[in-house]
């Protein structure tokens, strides 16, 4: 596999598991309620997996955009050139 989708997909992978933790604690928290209205609904089942779905899709397009944003390198080129003195011809005023 080349490393590019081995990166792609292991952050993708990151991404997903940061959602079911979030996911899991929005339910435990019980944010909105959304506890009593997944476990009283016939479709409660697929309201968490949707729930999980987008918000990993959007947990690993984040995940993938702040990894590839630390891939920094370092340039070891140096910056500027050597000093050139100036000098400065003014007259004095008194």
């Amino acid at each position: 596999m080349p490393p590019v989708l081995k990166f792609y997909f292991t952050h993708c992978a990151i991404g997903f598991a940061i959602a079911a933790t979030f996911t899991g604690a929005i339910l435990w928290f019980n944010v909105a309620n959304l506890w009593h209205l997944v476990s009283s609904s016939d479709i409660g089942l697929m309201a968490i997996v949707v729930f999980w779905i987008l918000n990993g899709i959007v947990f690993a397009g984040v995940q993938t955009a702040i990894a590839v944003m630390f891939m920094q390198e370092k340039d070891e080129t140096p910056r500027g050139g050597t000093p050139v003195p100036v000098r400065v011809t003014a007259k004095r005023s008194v």
